[in-house]
């Protein structure tokens, strides 16, 4: 018989056992057991040794159940109008009822519809594959960044972003900023477009002025940043990180980058705004910014003392000398040996 009884039962009725074996002494089975005198009395006093099913739990359904409020006629009005306005919700529908003479609340017409639901009384459209909610799109090699995955080198991690520059009416332009978490050494660069083929050649850029490998990058969902680009990082063994959708400040690090170029550069830049003398103004804005600007957040070292800490012995610090930035590669080398960056 114990055997048609539960788990939990058949372990009462083995605590009321041992106490009827010894000398009935409640407290002893309480400590034996280690349950409360409590638990154990309430379980003593159901207990009937004829029937073990009493050793089962009791249901805990509240004895008297709210009834509904509203009549049937009511009912059949929510339904009515909620299968002929299959996506409207209790808001409007209520302000439908009161045109129709009845008076009920926005709250009651939401328990009208939810006890409709739980009794499958409410036939909802069947879907057709139309959605307003964008789906999400598969990358094929771009993925979130796993939570275990921690920056603690140059090059763990460096965030990309683009900035839009509207220097004069109708002209905008796209400036790309790479930022390295860890030690706030910035490349920067700007294009027409901001596409898959600029941000890919960005790459180049990028590649060529870290001083270090970079081993991961991070990017929004921005369409520059798929495509061509995303190939670019798979071919050349750089994971790619993607933010989840409208979380601009996971990417915090080089989102405050780019105010500080806005702020420290463009506000006050007064030169050609074509893409090549600008690009060259840039590139010599990013000498400064690594090279003798003061980071407070590296106890206000520049990245590139705060690199020659991390990697003493490492590559030098490269400057890019392509022929689209305009800048003579020995002009910089010069000032790196200033900086004793050898």
């Amino acid at each position: 018989m114990a055997a048609d009884i539960s788990t939990e039962a058949r372990r009462r009725l083995v605590w009321i056992e041992w106490y009827e074996s010894h000398d009935r002494n409640a407290r002893k089975t309480c400590r034996h057991f280690t349950i409360s005198p409590d638990t154990f009395y309430r379980w003593l006093r159901r207990y009937k040794p004829h029937d073990l099913a009493s050793l089962e739990d009791k249901s805990r359904r509240p004895r008297r159940l709210r009834q509904p409020t509203w009549s049937a006629g009511l009912e059949q009005a929510v339904l009515r109008l909620r299968e002929q306005y299959p996506r409207w919700g209790k808001d409007k529908l209520a302000v439908l009822l009161a045109r129709e003479g009845q008076r009920v609340s926005t709250s009651m017409v939401g328990r009208i519809l939810t006890r409709a639901k739980q009794r499958g009384i409410l036939r909802e459209p069947p879907s057709n594959g139309i959605s307003a909610r964008k789906r999400a799109r598969q990358r094929p090699y771009a993925v979130r960044k796993p939570k275990e995955y921690q920056a603690r080198e140059p090059g763990d991690l460096v965030e990309l972003d683009t900035l839009d520059v509207r220097p004069l009416p109708g002209v905008a332009l796209k400036h790309f900023t790479a930022r390295d978490v860890v030690s706030r050494y910035d490349v920067l660069e700007v294009h027409t477009q901001a596409k898959a083929t600029t941000a890919a050649h960005f790459l180049d850029t990028l590649q060529s002025d870290m001083p270090f490998p970079i081993k991961a990058i991070q990017v929004d969902g921005g369409s520059e940043f798929q495509s061509l680009f995303e190939l670019e990082c798979q071919e050349r063994g750089i994971r790619l990180f993607e933010l989840p959708p409208r979380s601009p400040e996971l990417n915090g690090s080089v989102e405050r980058a780019q105010r500080t170029h806005t702020e420290e550069f463009y506000e006050i830049y007064d030169g050609d705004f074509e893409i090549q003398p600008l690009n060259k103004a840039l590139k010599e804005w990013q000498f400064v910014y690594n090279h003798i600007r003061p980071h407070q957040a590296l106890d206000y070292l520049t990245p590139v003392e705060f690199l020659a800490k991390q990697i003493p012995h490492g590559r030098p610090a490269v400057v890019s000398s392509r022929p689209t930035t305009g800048i003579p590669g020995t002009t910089l080398y010069e000032r790196r040996e200033v900086y004793g960056i050898t």
